[in-house]
């Protein structure tokens, strides 16, 4: 059987398509309702109020593999994008944290955390295994370049 070039340029533009398709995430919309203020920093968050950005790297913005899903306590917090924040109001104690994104399969992972008054800025970010969840209690760099993630989507 032989390959011809017509062939082997359908194949090719079949596996792109399919590549492309695999990595694009549904957006999920979010059960909590986020806090609204007039000014962001380390005064305005703690106490229960919590910043939560995606820090995903310039690598999973190319290939459009950063957006986030986010549960916390088994309800969606709903789609991060990259350079997005939110922020909610948690109350002080345990909760755990389910983040999904997508590269070629499913990067599920789970991370308990416990919210005290000091915690104030929560970095999730995608990563080439899995997803990774630190607690920075500081804003990124370049935040103002970020951007509050829209209520409806």
């Amino acid at each position: 059987m032989k390959i011809t070039i017509k062939q082997t340029i359908k194949l090719g533009l079949f596996a792109c398509t399919l590549t492309l398709s695999s990595c694009a995430l549904r957006s999920v919309p979010s059960d909590y309702t986020s806090v609204k203020l007039d000014v962001i920093d380390n005064n305005t968050l703690g106490n229960g109020k919590v910043l939560i950005y995606n820090g995903a790297g310039i690598l999973h913005q190319v290939d459009n593999t950063a957006r986030l899903n986010i549960m916390l306590d088994n309800k969606s917090l709903g789609q991060i994008r990259p350079r997005e924040y939110v922020i909610v109001d948690l109350g002080i104690g345990k909760h755990e944290f389910t983040a999904l994104h997508i590269d070629m399969v499913n990067m599920r992972s789970k991370h308990l955390v416990d919210i005290n008054e000091h915690t104030k800025v929560i970095k999730i970010e995608p990563t080439i295994t899995s997803n990774k969840l630190t607690i920075t209690n500081m804003l990124p760099e370049n935040f103002d370049k970020y951007i509050e993630r829209p209520e409806t989507r």
